[in-house]
């Protein structure tokens, strides 16, 4: 089969300055995000999709390719994923490449493995789904959840304030470290929520968000613990 990953890793960053290139530990955050796709070897291409000279550079020292920088379109802060990969996959064609299936890999998932990858690739395939991404469990019942309005609270479902806990159906959320996708339903569908859509659910201490500095240091002190586990 013919795959690709695609890397997003846009020059610009407001919360965490050059974040696609800041060292995580001892190198590069994106590094992580290369190393496990190509780790997985289910890639005839892993490339990052890039506006910018210094992030190619570095993408180019892990491994990967960066064979056009991205476009002012796909470049400024209104752009979505799916610009990018409609980019990314359009330009390849002009090179007379073609692929079944891509692989959206976010630049900041350090906690990211090609086991994951290979994970959901499977089911991609076994249970033909358009597309398949990993979720985490929310760790308390959002059927419980809370809003205020002018001070007071109340919730937001009322219809559950009676419900235990053990007894309300877990939900999930987005894990925000890729996307496997068919090449041909995403160009019909135009969006990685596909109509079919499969999951694979991760632990509580494979995800962090990377949002804010104190996101970034909590990141590093569970990747260390991580580690010496």
């Amino acid at each position: 089969m013919n795959n690709i990953a695609i890397i997003p890793a846009r020059g610009g960053s407001k919360r965490i300055p050059r974040k696609n290139v800041k060292s995580f530990l001892d190198k590069p955050i994106i590094a992580y995000s290369i190393d496990a796709a190509m780790k997985s070897g289910l890639f005839t291409e892993v490339m990052v999709s890039t506006d910018d000279a210094e992030i190619a550079e570095v993408a180019k020292q892990y491994g990967a390719s960066v064979p056009f920088l991205r476009s002012e379109k796909t470049s400024d802060d209104f752009a979505t994923l799916a610009d990018v990969i409609n980019e990314v996959l359009a330009e390849y064609e002009k090179m007379g490449k073609r692929f079944d299936a891509f692989c959206c890999v976010l630049a900041t998932a350090p906690f990211l493995t090609s086991q994951r990858i290979l994970e959901a690739h499977t089911q991609l395939v076994e249970h033909d789904f358009d597309s398949v991404f990993p979720v985490l469990r929310f760790s308390y019942p959002i059927q419980r959840s809370l809003q205020i309005n002018n001070g007071q609270v109340s919730m937001v479902y009322p219809e559950y304030r009676n419900s235990r806990s053990q007894d309300l159906a877990p939900r999930f959320h987005d894990s925000g470290q890729f996307y496997w996708m068919w090449c041909d339903r995403f160009q019909q569908q135009q969006t990685l929520f596909a109509e079919k859509s499969g999951a694979i659910e991760l632990k509580e201490w494979e995800v962090q968000d990377i949002d804010t500095e104190e996101d970034w240091k909590m990141a590093e002190i569970k990747y260390r613990l991580l580690q010496h586990d």
